[in-house]
């Protein structure tokens, strides 16, 4: 089977695409391979989202949860072994991709328990946990970018363990992960750990923003906060993009640890569905490409930009003069965007705190019915 040439494209400029999905299904059924094969993907990413969707529709997951509780296993820890398993497969099959890359791409990301993101210690407990679990070289930890994930994610990566830095909204909050990851590198080296063996993303979230910042300028509703609608997203992301650069580009601090074999922290674009139809269902793919980023997509935007998706022909490197101007602008017709990333913080750690929870619950009445 051939590449499609949208995606392919897509890679040859410097974006690897990732799936933002997985399931029993998608693995058994050899889909995840075929997309692999056919559409240019290096990587799949999950959250508590992601495996309360697969774990709560359809029969895949019901021979091996009965046979867990049958065992004495409490609800949390048949979730856990399910989804493990499922990440642990998934990286066997993206196992070439990751000796192809040089062990860039072909990575899985599983995330801590969601309930625990302000509690560092549990934090890393869990990440040391599920990382021995699982047992693959290509697994990424995903660890939100709360203010007690950002001491956990360098104690983490200080283990020698691979990080997936998660919900990440605003550009100051990236340039602390940033420091996280480079303290987490010195003290890994410290430790003896193998640098190079040290892979790490920075997750920025894009969508959520223009949802939110959009609905705000609404309420506002003067002709100059409508004129800045669907903006915001994209210039904090291109913001987000030249800190990257600043850092692990130009920085006497990672060249340094570059010549003990250190990788750069990549940005990853997050959240990259688009939520508003006014816009172009590819939007947040289209007009993010750039050299040593990641794209993860859910399943139905990747397929949308396989059928029509166009790279903007704008250079990345033209865009660094415009995102301030429009923050400015987005502050002169009474848009706070602190509060807007603050709010969005504390949204998305809720919204997946919440699915762990119904999943549990989910899983605990099913549990009760078949008992």
């Amino acid at each position: 089977m051939s590449q499609n040439a949208q995606l392919a494209e897509l890679s040859r400029a410097g974006v690897s695409v990732w799936l933002d999905d997985l399931s029993r299904d998608l693995i058994s059924s050899g889909r995840l391979a075929e997309l692999v094969e056919t559409r240019s993907v290096v990587g799949v990413t999950t959250n508590p989202a992601i495996f309360h969707a697969a774990l709560t529709s359809g029969t895949a997951y019901d021979q091996q949860v009965s046979h867990l509780r049958g065992r004495g296993h409490e609800v949390d820890a048949v979730i856990q072994a399910v989804t493990t398993d499922d990440v642990r497969a998934a990286c066997d099959i993206l196992a070439p991709v990751y000796e192809r890359t040089g062990t860039v791409d072909g990575r899985i990301s599983i995330e801590v328990d969601p309930r625990l993101a302000h509690d560092a210690e549990a934090t890393v407990a869990q990440a040391k946990e599920l990382w021995q679990i699982v047992n693959r070289p290509n697994l990424l930890i995903k660890i939100p970018a709360t203010a007690a994930g950002l001491e956990a994610i360098s104690r983490v990566l200080a283990e020698g363990i691979s990080v997936n830095v998660t919900l990440i909204f605003s550009v100051e909050r990236y340039t602390q992960v940033v420091q996280s990851y480079l303290d987490g590198l010195d003290a890994a080296a410290l430790a003896g750990h193998d640098l190079s063996s040290i892979h790490s993303v920075a997750s920025f979230f894009v969508s959520r923003v223009d949802t939110e910042v959009d609905a705000r300028l609404e309420a506002i509703g003067t002709p100059a906060a409508l004129a800045l609608k669907g903006q915001a997203a994209l210039a904090n992301a291109w913001l987000a993009y030249a800190e990257y650069q600043q850092h692990f580009e130009s920085s006497d601090r990672f060249r340094s640890l570059a010549g003990r074999g250190a990788r750069p922290q990549r940005p990853l674009w997050a959240s990259t569905g688009v939520e508003d139809t006014r816009y172009s269902d590819t939007l947040y793919v289209s007009e993010l490409v750039a050299p040593a980023t990641v794209n993860t997509m859910p399943a139905a935007t990747m397929e949308s930009f396989a059928d029509h998706g166009v790279i903007s022909s704008e250079s990345s490197t033209t865009r660094f003069a415009e995102p301030a101007a429009l923050f400015e602008a987005l502050g002169e017709v009474g848009i706070d965007m602190s509060d807007v990333f603050a709010q969005l913080e504390r949204e998305g750690v809720a919204k997946f705190d919440t699915a762990w929870n119904e999943l549990i619950t989910a899983r605990s009445s099913a549990a009760c019915r078949h008992s």
